[in-house]
């Protein structure tokens, strides 16, 4: 009897181990370029609603991103080529390949969000309505970049401050309302939860209080992982989980004064300013267009590629090409998009409940070759 039960166990194994390897693999690791990114070989047919796209303005946007170092790495002679061309829609689909991007072997839906560039009011100096500080990168802030001893982390950053002979963690988000910072400071605001809200859209434009207007974007933080807010509100029954968006936050947060500090720390990652020349500006060093820029994960997705997404944003169908010129310390995965919609009321309310399945192709040359597996 023990013999039957372990030989039916042994079948039994074996068949689910059979079953588990036959399943058919939908993408593969292609590119050494990309060596932590599933794709699978599509075509242009298969990207919706390419056929109304605006192809001189895909071209315009391209070689504007091939201003850039890593464009250029990526795509070589067709950012000259692109200078060129006489037919945007013939040179698009006859210098790429759409490669559709998958979160692992089988999985190819993903998340597409929305950000805006940040409008806020404040002083240059400190008053009791502007008193809420936006640091410039601390003196003291110490950035290692780990990639120098182990080339494999080259997308992460050790961030901290020198303690005697010791790297520590630099200070937290509380800690540093509690301690004086040794930075400079670029402004005073009148809302503290207005400049939480500049961090998470990494850029925005400052209205200061002599009507002049200056433009802010990342330059470091804290070193701290991003944690949402959202999250922290739902565990404390104060929102439910589909009621979460950037509105909702900023009411509650608007109704509760008592408790801003407690929510805003849940987060303890802070991040650190410099005045720049021009609006919103992402990683890439470009001034960002209006929803033809997206903010992506660099572990998947390099900086500069032409991508091409299939989403809604505003409850309409929304399918184009974009540039990955940004990123976001809440953008994490392969099949992962943040959307730039630009400025004003308009961007901040769609930017705020937009929360969509995404589809997402790379476009890479032709001439890149795919390795052997």
């Amino acid at each position: 009897m023990k013999l039957s039960l372990t030989i039916l166990l042994i079948i039994l194994l074996c068949l689910s181990y059979f079953f588990s390897h036959k399943q058919k693999k939908e993408a593969e690791i292609l590119f050494n370029a990309l060596p932590n990114t599933y794709l699978s070989k599509s075509s242009f047919n298969k990207l919706p609603r390419f056929q109304e796209e605006n192809y001189e303005n895909i071209l315009e946007n391209f070689i504007n991103n091939c201003r850039t170092k890593k464009a250029k790495k990526l795509y070589g002679d067709l950012c000259e080529d692109a200078k060129t061309t006489l037919n945007a829609k013939s040179f698009l689909v006859d210098s790429f390949v759409p490669y559709l991007v998958y979160t692992d072997a089988q999985k190819s839906q993903g998340l597409l969000t929305g950000y805006y560039e940040a409008e806020l009011h404040a002083s240059k100096v400190q008053t009791n309505k502007y008193k809420y500080p936006l640091y410039e990168t601390p003196r003291d802030l110490i950035t290692v970049d780990l990639s120098t001893i182990y080339p494999e982390l080259k997308s992460y950053r050790l961030r901290g401050r020198v303690e005697g002979n010791k790297l520590v963690p630099y200070d937290s988000r509380e800690e540093s309302r509690e301690k004086k910072v040794d930075a400079d400071i670029i402004c005073y605001c009148d809302s503290q939860i207005d400049r939480f809200f500049l961090e998470i859209q990494g850029s925005g434009r400052v209205k200061l209080d002599d009507n002049s207007t200056m433009f802010v974007g990342y330059d470091n933080q804290n070193g701290y992982k991003y944690r949402a807010i959202g999250r922290y509100l739902v565990k404390i029954k104060a929102l439910h989980l589909e009621d979460v968006s950037l509105q909702s936050i900023k009411v509650w947060l608007d109704e509760h004064p008592s408790r801003v500090n407690e929510v805003l720390n849940y987060n303890k990652s802070l991040v650190y300013f410099k005045e720049r020349a021009q609006g919103a500006t992402g990683a890439l060093g470009l001034e960002l267009h209006a929803r033809r820029a997206v903010a992506v994960d660099r572990k998947y997705i390099p900086l500069g590629s032409l991508l091409y997404i299939d989403a809604k944003v505003a409850d309409a169908n929304f399918s184009q090409a974009v540039f990955a010129q940004d990123t976001g310390g809440a953008i994490k995965g392969a099949v992962r998009a943040d959307l730039f919609l630009g400025t004003g009321d308009e961007a901040e309310k769609i930017a705020g409940k937009l929360k969509s399945k995404l589809k997402l192709w790379i476009l890479l040359p032709k001439t890149m070759q795919e390795k052997n597996i």
